[in-house]
C-alpha cells in the first residue's frame, strides 16, 4: 500500500492507496511545532481507527509547502513505517514541463495537481485550488505548466476581516439565500461567498482570454464545492486531486 501526504499551510490531507484505489483519507491540522513522534502518534491512531495495519505501508509520497515539516515527517515515516518517503521537489519526475521563470518557485502541490488533472482530462486546463491561498494553474494541451495566479484564500481573508473589524463576528461560511442581506451575518456570508465566486470567474475568464481558447476548469480544495455551486466557469470538482497526483508521481518514480 501507498500512503500519500499533502502538507498545506493549514491542513495536512493524507490517504492510503491500494494500487489505484483510495481506501481511507483524513484531514488534520498543520502544526509546525509537532515532532516526528507526535505526528507518528496521530497517524497510528488514525490507522487504528481506519483498520489499516502500518506494516502494510510499503511506500510514502509527500508534497509540502511547509519546508520545516519535511524533516519531522520524513523521520516519522522512517521510525513508524520503516519507509524512506518520496518528497516531491527538484529531481522528482512529474512528466510536467514547467515554464515558470524559476521552476523551483512552483509549489509542490501545484505540480501534483497539474499532473493529476492532465492525466484525467488532458489539456488545456485551469486548476483552481481553494487552500490557504487560492491558486490558479494553467496547463497546455501538451502538458506544459504555464503558470497562473495566486490570491488570498477564503479562510485567511475572512479571518482578517474578523480580526480587524471589532463589531463583525466570526461566521460559518455557507451560502446565503440572497445577495441583499438584512442582518450582519448573512451580509458577511454574501460578501465573502459571492465575492470569491466573482474573483474566480473573472480570473478564469481572463486566463482563457490570454490563452485564446477554451480550457477545462478543475477545482479542488476544502471549499471547492461551495464556490463551484455558484461559479459559471468551474466544470468539475475533484476533492482528492492532490492525493491522486501524489499516487501518479510515486508510480512514475518507483
Amino acid at each position: 500500500m501507498l500512503m500519500v501526504l499533502d502538507v498545506g499551510n493549514s491542513n495536512i490531507v493524507l490517504g492510503v492507496y491500494d494500487d489505484d484505489k483510495l481506501l481511507v483519507h483524513w484531514r488534520i491540522s498543520t502544526d509546525r511545532l509537532k515532532t516526528a513522534d507526535e505526528y507518528g502518534m496521530v497517524l497510528l491512531n488514525l490507522f487504528n481507527y481506519g483498520g489499516i495495519n502500518t506494516t502494510d505501508i510499503q511506500a510514502v509520497a509527500i508534497s509540502s509547502v511547509v519546508p520545516p515539516l519535511i524533516v519531522p515527517l520524513t523521520r516519522m515515516c522512517q521510525r513508524y513505517f520503516n519507509v524512506n518517503p518520496l518528497v516531491v521537489g527538484p529531481g522528482v519526475k512529474s512528466g510536467i514541463c514547467i515554464k515558470y521563470e524559476n521552476p523551483r518557485e512552483v509549489g509542490a502541490d501545484r505540480i501534483v495537481n497539474a499532473l493529476a488533472a492532465y492525466e484525467k482530462y488532458n489539456g488545456p486546463l485551469i486548476v483552481v485550488d481553494f487552500g490557504t491561498a487560492t491558486t490558479f494553474c494553467v496547463i497546455t494541451e501538451n502538458g506544459d505548466y504555464l503558470g497562473g495566479a495566486i490570491a488570498p484564500g477564503i479562510g485567511i481573508s475572512s479571518e482578517a476581516l474578523f480580526q480587524r473589524a471589532a463589531k463583525l463576528p466570526r461566521i460559518e461560511l455557507i451560502k446565503p439565500k440572497n445577495v441583499i442581506s438584512r442582518n450582519t451575518i448573512t451580509s458577511m456570508q454574501s460578501g465573502i461567498i459571492f465575492g470569491f465566486v466573482g474573483q474566480v470567474d473573472e480570473i478564469v475568464r481572463r486566463i482563457k482570454q490570454e490563452l485564446g481558447k477554451e480550457a477545462f476548469v478543475v477545482a479542488t480544495g476544502g471549499l471547492a464545492n461551495l464556490i463551484a455551486e455558484e461559479s459559471n466557469t468551474i466544470d468539475v470538482v475533484e476533492p482528492f486531486l492532490t492525493l491522486e497526483g501524489l499516487r501518479l508521481i510515486y508510480k512514475r518514480n518507483s
